[in-house]
C-alpha cells in the first residue's frame, strides 16, 4: 500500500468517531496489514470505547447514590469533560497522522 493511503486510513480511523466509531477501526485493522495503520486503528478503537464505558458507569453511580443532585452534576462533569477531552485527542491525533 502507499504511504499516503496509509496515512489517510490511520486518519479516518480517528475522524471515525463521527461516522462508524467502532465499526470503521476494527475493520481497518482486520483488513490492512501495515503495522502501523494496525496501531492507529487499535490506539482509536480503545479511545472510542471510553464514552461507551463512561455512560453505563455514571449511570450506575447515580442510580447508587439514590439521584442525588450531587452526583448527577458530578458525573455529568467528570465524563462530559473527559469525553470532549477524548473528542479532541482524536481529532488532534487524526491531523498529526494526516501531517506525517
Amino acid at each position: 500500500m502507499s504511504s499516503n493511503l496509509n496515512r489517510i486510513l490511520s486518519s479516518l480511523c480517528y475522524f471515525s468517531m463521527f461516522f462508524a466509531p467502532f465499526l470503521f477501526p476494527v475493520v481497518i485493522y482486520l483488513a490492512v496489514q501495515d503495522q502501523e495503520v494496525m496501531g492507529h486503528a487499535k490506539r482509536s478503537f480503545l479511545s472510542h470505547l471510553f464514552p461507551v464505558i463512561a455512560i453505563p458507569l455514571s449511570i450506575i453511580i447515580v442510580a447508587e447514590t439514590e439521584f442525588s443532585i450531587t452526583s448527577i452534576v458530578v458525573c455529568a462533569i467528570l465524563f462530559g469533560l473527559s469525553s470532549l477531552v477524548i473528542m479532541a485527542w482524536n481529532i488532534v491525533q487524526g491531523i498529526k497522522t494526516l501531517k506525517a
